[in-house]
C-alpha cells in the first residue's frame, strides 16, 4: 500500500476527513483535480452540530479566530427564522466556505499533511485488499480505502457507474460573491411586485475589511443555461428590479448559476469506495445544509475507517455509515424540496404556492414550529438508527457538552477514542467511585466498572466523576448517567444494563489478556 486512505477531493468534506484520519493515526494522501484552491464560496455559514464537532476536535477556536459573525436570524424558504438564544451552545456562525477551507489546508499543513494538487483521478479498481487508483498523468496510488470527496460531479462515482437517483435540474438561479453599497438595510430575502427576488447573506470581509455578502438572485426569465457566463450587467439589472436604486453593485468576484437538481446516492458504500458530501448529495444550496452535512459525512465516517486500518473495528461498522448518513442526507433533501417549493423560484405568482406560503408563514411565528425548523436545518434534529444498542432517549444522539467542572465533554473527545462517561450521581447499574471525596474531582472507575471496560482500553477512555455542573449540548435528556460515546460525539450506549454488549457492537473484540 502506498498509503492507507485516499481522498479524492480536497473542499470542506475532504479536508475534514482528512484531519479525522490524522486524529485516529491513519496515514492519509488527500489529491484535488484542481491546481489551487477554489475562492468561491459556495457555502457561508457553518450550523450548530458542525460547531460541537470542530469544538470536540480543538478547531473551533482557532476557526472562529479567524473572524467570523454570529447568525441570529436564519431562514426557511425566505421566511424569518429566529435562532434561539436558549437553543444549543454554539449557535450558527458565518464562516465562508473559502476561510474554512483555508483554515484546515493550514492545520493539515502544520500536521504534515498536504493536498497533492493538480491530481485529476482517471480510473480506479478494487480488489479484496484495496483500491488501485489512476491519475490523468498516468501515476497511480494504491490504498486500503478511498473516499469520493470530489463534488457534485464526482468522477469515482461516475467510474463506479453509482446509482445517482433524484430530480433532475428544472432552472438556474445565479450566485455571486459581491460587494454592494448600500445593503445595509436590505433583509435576506427580497421580492419585487413582479415576481423577481434577491436573498443577501454575509460572508465575511475582505483584505481590506470591507463587508462581502453572498448574492442569491432568479425569478422570471432569469433561469439561464449553466454554461451562459454571469456578467455585471445581469447582477446590476437584478439589484435594479429589485432594489431600485438602493442597492449598486461595487465588485463582483465569482458568480456562478445553480440549479435545483435534487439527487441522492443510492448507496455511500461501494466495497473499499465511500462516497461523501456532494458526491454522494447535491440539491440548492439552502441554509449551507451542503457544506454542513459533507462535513458530518466525514465526521461519521474518518474514526470507523480508523478502526478499520487498526483492525479492531466489527465487521459491521463500515456498512453504519450508509446506514446512519444516508438517511441523514435524505432529510435534507426533503426541506430543500419544500423550501424551493415555498419559495416560488421562478416568480411565477402561482397562487396556490402563495396561499401556502401565507399559512406556513403564520405557522413559522409559533414558538414550537421555530423550534422544530431550527433543529431541522442546525443539523441538531438527526438521531443515527443503533439497532441492538438500547433505546435509551441519549442513543443515537450528540453527547450533552456537560461542564464536569476540570473539564468539558468535548475536551476529552479531542483524543479521538471512545469514552466511557460514568456519573455517580445517577441511579446506574454502574459502581460509583469510591472516594467521592472532591464533587468536581476526576477519580478512577470502581474496580467492577473498571473490569468491564478494560479489555477495550486501548480504544476507550474511562472517566469517572461527580459533576458539579449542568452543562449544555444538542442531545436531549440530561445527561445525569452514563453514557458510552462514540469517537464522533454519539452517545452510543447510556442508562443501566448491556455495556458489554455496546463495548463490543461499536469497539470490536475486546482485548485479549496480555496484549496492550
Amino acid at each position: 500500500m502506498d498509503t492507507e486512505v485516499l481522498v479524492v477531493g480536497a473542499g470542506p468534506t475532504g479536508m475534514t476527513l482528512a484531519n479525522e484520519l490524522l486524529t485516529a493515526g491513519v496515514p492519509t494522501v488527500l489529491v484535488d483535480r484542481l491546481a489551487r484552491r477554489s475562492e468561491l464560496s459556495k457555502a457561508g455559514g457553518v450550523q450548530s452540530r458542525t460547531l460541537e464537532a470542530l469544538d470536540q476536535r480543538g478547531l473551533l477556536e482557532p476557526l472562529l479566530a479567524t473572524g467570523d459573525h454570529p447568525v441570529t436570524t436564519g431562514h426557511f424558504a425566505g421566511i424569518p427564522l429566529p435562532l434561539r438564544s436558549n437553543g444549543p451552545r454554539l449557535p450558527w456562525r458565518s464562516v465562508p466556505q473559502v476561510v474554512i477551507e483555508g483554515f484546515f489546508e493550514r492545520h493539515l499543513a502544520e500536521h504534515g499533511l498536504y493536498a497533492r494538487r493538480g491530481h485529476e483521478l482517471s480510473g480506479l479498481a478494487q480488489d479484496h485488499d484495496g483500491v488501485t487508483a489512476t491519475f490523468a498523468d498516468g501515476s497511480t496510488l494504491r490504498a486500503r480505502y478511498l473516499v469520493a470527496a470530489d463534488g457534485a460531479h464526482s468522477i469515482v462515482r461516475s467510474l463506479l457507474r453509482a446509482a445517482f437517483p433524484g430530480q433532475p435540474g428544472t432552472l438556474t438561479i445565479v450566485a455571486a460573491d459581491v460587494r454592494l453599497s448600500g445593503d445595509d438595510r436590505v433583509g435576506s430575502h427580497t421580492w419585487s411586485e413582479d415576481g423577481h427576488w434577491a436573498a443577501l447573506f454575509p460572508l465575511g470581509t475582505d483584505a481590506q475589511g470591507r463587508p462581502l455578502r453572498r448574492l442569491v438572485i432568479g425569478g422570471p426569465g432569469r433561469s439561464l443555461p449553466r454554461e451562459i457566463p454571469v456578467t455585471e450587467d445581469e447582477i446590476r439589472d437584478s439589484l435594479a428590479t429589485v432594489f431600485g436604486t438602493g442597492v449598486r453593485l461595487l465588485e463582483l468576484r465569482y458568480a456562478r448559476r445553480i440549479t435545483n437538481a435534487s439527487r441522492q446516492a443510492e448507496r455511500y458504500r461501494h466495497g473499499r469506495v465511500f462516497l461523501a458530501g456532494d458526491a454522494a448529495h447535491v440539491h440548492l444550496p439552502l441554509g449551507a445544509q451542503g457544506m454542513n452535512t459533507g462535513m458530518q459525512d466525514a465526521f461519521n465516517l474518518g474514526w470507523k475507517l480508523g478502526a478499520a486500518v487498526h483492525g479492531w473495528a466489527p465487521e459491521h461498522l463500515l456498512d453504519t455509515y450508509h446506514a446512519e448518513r444516508h438517511p441523514a442526507g435524505a432529510a435534507v433533501l426533503r426541506n430543500v424540496r419544500a423550501q424551493s417549493l415555498l419559495m416560488d423560484w421562478t416568480g411565477t405568482r402561482d397562487p396556490d404556492v402563495l396561499a401556502a406560503r401565507e399559512v406556513f408563514t403564520g405557522l413559522a411565528q409559533l414558538p414550537d414550529v421555530q423550534r422544530h425548523l431550527a433543529d431541522l436545518m442546525s443539523g441538531t434534529a438527526v438521531r443515527y438508527p443503533m439497532p441492538g444498542t438500547g433505546d435509551h432517549p441519549l442513543v443515537g444522539r450528540p453527547a450533552p457538552d456537560l461542564d464536569l467542572g476540570p473539564t468539558r465533554v468535548h475536551e476529552l473527545l479531542r483524543s479521538g477514542r471512545g469514552i466511557l462517561l460514568d456519573l455517580p450521581d445517577a441511579p446506574s447499574g454502574l459502581p460509583h467511585p469510591s472516594h467521592p471525596s472532591d464533587p468536581s474531582d476526576l477519580s478512577d472507575l470502581s474496580d467492577a466498572s473498571a473490569k468491564i471496560v478494560d479489555p477495550w482500553s486501548d480504544r476507550v477512555d474511562q472517566v469517572a466523576l461527580m459533576r458539579s455542573g449542568s452543562g449544555s449540548g444538542s442531545g436531549s435528556g440530561s445527561g445525569s448517567e452514563p453514557m458510552l460515546i462514540r469517537p464522533d460525539g454519539y452517545v452510543c450506549w447510556a442508562g443501566r444494563d448491556g455495556l458489554e454488549a455496546a463495548l463490543g457492537h461499536w469497539f470490536g473484540e475486546p482485548r485479549r489478556a496480555g496484549r496492550r
